[in-house]
């Protein structure tokens, strides 16, 4: 067999990890064109087939697992190396690539991120927010360190990546005073016919407040439906209606906002994970940021 060329291993192991051409083309700024012919002269080279076709998709062969394997700990080895020399250059901050899925506050981003900027070394950090499934597909080719998100990963998920449950906060109703003080009585029936400010109905989180709703025989009056939990918060600031907040933010939000709490969801949880392109944390600041995700998630002092 001729030497492996490590680029055509790299190209093969993006297309097993996104499990399109087209996406692995995308992620590495070249054309379909050029991953495929990289995948023939691979397949050649190892002498057997990497991949078959199942519709529009390429699935893995036997084989092809295999060395997607070998190559999850050849490249998993050369990014622990990159953080190894970065360790031992004295000053230089350790790179962390965050990807932040848009529905989840900004807030409790900061408060997350936070942990993981307790280092000794110092930490540079980059943040990208976007779609939960894009940001998973730079994960898996490791253009990003870690995604946080508000849901696990979800299932079927042909893209090899690994949630790790940070923990959750209930809701908090929140509205300004005037309003918060008539709603605060005989809460969570006041919330009836009262004007609300939710989640949009594609968010992990609106199904549940809905449910949590329906349960106490309760309706309010839908005002307003964000993808944006910042620009909610805004609406609220401006008196457009009854807000809902994880409590962990509560103070935050009461302090920037002059939101005051109506009362809170006990049943209700926003629950928040840290996604990674391993099983194992090996990222310095990642497996800081999940130890001290618990604290920081902790409900807010008044």
């Amino acid at each position: 067999m001729r030497h492996l060329n490590y680029n055509h291993l790299l190209y093969f192991w993006s297309v097993a990890r996104s499990g399109s051409v087209a996406a692995a083309a995308t992620q590495n700024f070249i054309t379909p064109q050029t991953i495929s012919g990289q995948l023939r002269q691979l397949e050649e080279a190892l002498g057997q087939p990497l991949f078959h076709r199942t519709g529009r998709r390429l699935e893995l062969t036997e084989f092809g697992h295999a060395v997607s394997d070998y190559c999850d700990d050849i490249f998993g080895r050369g990014a622990e190396l990159a953080s190894f020399v970065q360790s031992q250059s004295g000053a230089a901050l350790v790179s962390l690539r965050a990807g932040i899925v848009d529905s989840i506050p900004k807030l409790i981003a900061e408060r997350l991120l936070g942990g993981a900027l307790e280092h000794e070394q110092g930490v540079r950090l980059k943040c990208r927010e976007g779609p939960y499934e894009q940001l998973l597909a730079d994960l898996a080719v490791h253009r990003l360190d870690v995604v946080l998100a508000d849901q696990p990963v979800p299932s079927g998920l042909s893209l090899s990546v690994y949630g790790h449950r940070l923990g959750r906060s209930p809701l908090c109703f929140m509205a300004r005073s005037e309003l918060a003080r008539k709603l605060r009585r005989r809460f969570p029936q006041s919330l009836n016919a009262a004007p609300m400010l939710l989640p949009a109905p594609t968010s992990a989180l609106r199904g549940r407040i809905d449910r949590w709703l329906d349960d106490h025989d309760v309706q309010p009056l839908v005002v307003g439906e964000f993808d944006d939990s910042a620009l909610m918060k805004a609406f609220g600031q401006a008196g457009t209606g009854v807000i809902v907040a994880p409590a962990a933010i509560e103070a935050e939000v009461r302090r920037m906002y002059r939101l005051v709490a109506i009362g809170t969801a006990d049943t209700v949880f926003e629950d928040y994970f840290a996604v990674t392109p391993y099983k194992d944390i090996r990222h310095v600041a990642v497996e800081r940021l999940c130890r001290n995700a618990p604290t920081r998630l902790a409900a807010s002092e008044s």
